[in-house]
């Protein structure tokens, strides 16, 4: 039986609904205040943020909890989805002021870089897919970091050709890690292409909640206390985010972060290009190239100079843009795996009749999902991460088979790997497909971190949006109030594999790490084929498991008819190129019913040959929907694993 929405505020702590953790250094209720604005219309009532509370949209917390009984939110113009409701409603607020979807998603990720640091920041990096109403034309941008200028292919192995020491403390927590980050960048270049409020206003909610202060919420309370020791490594990055006696700081606790509002405020006023030069990139550089711990123990130091900061370009890309029954999907082209992986996913998946395999008993939590449909999804998934892990980089360095992503994504090539599939056995682990001129050896480098942004403007305008700084809390070193990123440890850190093939995911100068990031833009499919009106965007993130959670949802949506919050909350299935197949345990329909239904699709899956895992699933999921109404309208979901919200002009 699944569990139905519990948590809900008593009475006493009802009359406490006063803001602890938003605008103006106190915070923000949903609802209040905003003439039908930027406010929830369905769903859990409005909470405190950050209390600790039952109905804390803050809670539970880490990603193995899981928010029961949240629903569909409708608006009627615009809506923004985040990770952190603080996020959510200053990229609201820019929307419901005019502002196009471009203009909040530069609000909100100078909000998600104070109040979500341990995911995504100004010293990371980020994909970018834009939908242009007017013209119809979906454009990729590409933000993600760089490695420096005098990287090899031995950077993460080794301190050079002369010393073959390993790094210090550690590949993560040394210099070699931190790439030169992107995300300035390229939110800078997206908003010359379709930024209609001024670049200045996009950062003043970032800057009043740094200046004022925000209560520490209870992802953010999590990861300050996993990342203690490596933070306290860093002198600013301790002085920040932990006590004086090297305790990390609480849930509730006020933050104020003044270094970040000073850095928020030289990028409003001088541009993107204060963040790539003058005492911003001096402070980046310098920290990369520190050789000392706070506590006097080595670290290896990177090679990330200020010319590699000053020559940081942000790329306009072609998105991937394939059909899946009557839709077409876009996606992200490389660096990101994230888009080939998706689209082969799917155009594999289209060989199957999934809505025969819908999810039984469907209720707020998605339902049930089908042994049969968990097992076609998976399969397709290891045939398309096994072409993923050893053909896919960056494309600027290395060619992908045929010189573009077309050839992986052919649709006579994916009907091949489709006839692969067995309906009763699992195939444990796939071999990529054979392309004569090509000679590589295959790499399954883990990712991990992230976070994923959703937004509709009034225009009709869509981004979808996932940025990052890789592992929690990244390289665990600040500079001027931000997190510096560890995302070169998603490169292969060895050039060749053990046969002497090339790795095509190998360190190189300049080059840029691949990523599993997948935004994703959907649309409908005219008569004639061409690609009609915008239908959705979603994203998550979840290291290489994003490729699975945006697979999931748009399956949810598309071949099962569930709502955008329902697609969020539905269990996580599926499967990279190993024999494990993950079922997310952390979900009711299969916590609460391991030894009913639940049980029957593990042991049905065993059965099969899948290895199942019931690991905890860390999905962010953020969805939005326009529905197929008489007037404009947009349904929104947020995935219950995290504390992300919807918001939107709510409807009448």
């Amino acid at each position: 039986m699944t569990r139905r929405l519990e948590w809900r505020l008593p009475a006493a702590a009802a009359a406490m609904l006063l803001v602890l953790a938003g605008c103006g250094g106190n915070g923000f209720r949903a609802d209040a205040g905003l003439e039908g604005a930027c406010r929830t219309v369905s769903g859990p009532d409005p909470v405190v943020i950050g209390s600790g509370l039952p109905g804390d949209p803050a809670a539970p917390e880490p990603a193995s909890g899981y928010r029961i009984g949240k629903t569909q939110v409708l608006a009627r113009d615009f809506m923004v989805v985040s990770a952190n409701p603080l996020a959510t409603r200053a990229g609201c607020d820019i929307l419901k002021e005019g502002g196009s979807a471009i203009d909040a998603a530069v609000a909100v990720q100078a909000v998600l870089g104070l109040v979500e640091p341990q995911s995504s920041g100004l010293g990371g990096g980020a994909f970018l897919l834009h939908y242009d109403a007017e013209t119809g034309q979906v454009q990729a941008y590409d933000g993600r970091e760089t490695a420096p200028a005098a990287a090899d292919t031995d950077y993460l192995r080794r301190v050079s050709d002369t010393d073959p020491s390993p790094l210090l403390p550690d590949v993560r927590a040394s210099g070699r890690s931190v790439g030169t980050p992107g995300v300035v960048r390229m939110l800078d270049l997206a908003h010359q292409d379709h930024g209609s409020l001024p670049w200045a206003r996009l950062f003043d909610e970032g800057i009043a909640l740094s200046r004022n202060g925000f209560r520490i919420s209870g992802r953010m309370a999590d990861a300050l206390k996993a990342a203690a020791p490596g933070l306290a490594r860093d002198a600013d990055a301790a002085a920040l985010f932990l006590n004086p006696d090297g305790s990390p700081k609480g849930l509730g606790t006020l933050f104020v972060n003044q270094d970040y509002a000073d850095t928020l405020a030289l990028i409003a006023t001088q541009g993107a290009d204060a963040f790539y030069s003058g005492p911003i990139a001096q402070a980046v550089a310098g920290k990369v190239a520190a050789r000392l711990a706070a506590d006097g123990s080595p670290i290896t130091p990177g090679l990330l100079t200020e010319e590699d900061l000053a020559d940081y370009e942000a790329i306009r890309r072609q998105a991937i843009c394939v059909t899946y029954r009557a839709y077409w999907v876009c996606g992200m082209p490389p660096p990101s795996s994230g888009g080939i992986a998706v689209a082969s996913t799917l155009g594999i998946l289209e060989h199957f009749p999934l809505h025969r395999h819908r999810p039984a008993d469907v209720d707020d939590e998605g339902g049930r999902p089908s042994l049969a449909a968990v097992h076609l999804v998976s399969e397709a998934e290891r045939l398309a991460y096994a072409d993923r892990d050893r053909y896919v980089a960056d494309t600027d360095h290395v060619p992908l088979p045929g010189g573009s992503w077309a050839t992986l994504l052919d649709r006579e090539y994916l009907a091949r790997r489709a006839a692969l599939i067995a309906s009763g056995t699992s195939m444990g682990t796939a071999e990529p497909g054979r392309f004569d001129s090509l000679s590589r050896g295959s790499d399954a480098t883990p990712e991990s971190g992230t976070t994923h942004v959703s937004i509709v403007d009034r225009y009709g305008n869509a981004v979808a949006m996932t940025s990052s700084i890789e592992a929690s809390m990244g390289s665990f070193r600040l500079a001027r109030g931000f997190v510096l990123n560890n995302q070169l440890t998603d490169f292969s850190p060895s050039s060749h594999d053990a046969n002497g093939n090339l790795i095509a995911n190998r360190v190189e100068p300049g080059k840029r790490p691949r990523s599993s990031m997948a935004p994703t833009l959907v649309f409908h499919r005219n008569d004639d084929g061409s690609r009609g009106t915008f239908f959705m965007a979603t994203g998550s993130p979840g290291g290489s498991a994003i490729i699975q959670y945006v697979v999931k949802s748009i399956v949810a949506v598309v071949d099962w008819g569930l709502d955008p919050q329902q697609a969020a909350s539905l269990v996580n299935f599926g499967a990279a190129n190993t024999p494990t197949t993950n079922v997310g345990g952390e979900h009711p329909n299969i916590e609460a019913g391991r030894d009913g239904d639940a049980g029957a699709l593990i042991v049905g899956l065993q059965r099969m040959g899948h290895s199942v895992s019931t690991h905890a699933q860390t999905s962010g999921i953020g969805t939005i929907i326009r529905t197929m109404t008489p007037r404009r309208q947009l349904a929104g979901g947020a995935d219950p694993r995290r504390e992300g919200i919807v918001l939107g002009d709510g409807l009448p």
